[in-house]
């Protein structure tokens, strides 16, 4: 068992810190994924502290390794969802997500890896909804494609053509912005 569903059985058989190991490695970025999709910061903090809160009522059956993460940023999905259809908002913005993708510097300045990355996330706000979500949650949330397709409820040979016709979209907007690539 992994560590995050370990810590898991570890709260549901009574020990608090666990709990509160697990809001720290994961509050700060579901409340990111969540305000992506209501883009607003306080309703996201609000509905990720219920989505812990959904979890740590009853037990949820998370035991395979990434489990734990992957439930809990379904339950996340779900609430904003049932927010977004009671408030009737646009759903998953990376305008005013204020994270910073993983992974090595790709530029020798920083101004320049600025200027990429505004790029990449202008490109981003084009795409189709399902193939921003698919790539989020696969390249900025680090999940497999099995947690991507557990949380968007969808199969995984689903999220695998997201990401793939997400990734050739995101070429394409990319290309026609005039975004050239480091390794030309």
């Amino acid at each position: 068992m992994a560590e995050d569903e370990r810590l898991y059985q570890q709260y549901l058989a009574g020990d608090e810190t666990a709990a509160d190991e697990l809001v720290a490695r994961y509050g700060d970025t579901l409340t990111l994924y969540i305000h992506g999709f209501l883009g607003d910061l306080h309703e996201a903090e609000d509905l990720m502290i219920e989505a812990f809160a959904l979890m740590f009522a009853k037990p949820r059956p998370v035991s395979e390794p990434g489990s734990f993460r992957g439930y809990l940023f379904r339950v996340g999905r779900n609430l904003a969802g049932r927010h977004r259809q009671k408030h009737r908002l646009r759903l998953l913005s990376l305008d005013e997500l204020t994270f910073e993708p993983k992974g090595e510097v790709l530029a020798e300045t920083p101004l320049y890896g600025m200027e990429r990355k505004r790029q990449l996330y202008q490109a981003m706000e084009k795409l189709r909804d399902d193939y921003r979500e698919a790539l989020y949650l696969v390249y900025f949330e680090d999940m497999s494609y099995r947690q991507a397709a557990s949380v968007m409820g969808k199969s995984e040979s689903q999220i695998t053509k997201l990401v793939y016709r997400g990734k050739q979209s995101l070429k394409t907007i990319l290309e026609e912005e005039g975004f050239e690539y480091a390794d030309k």
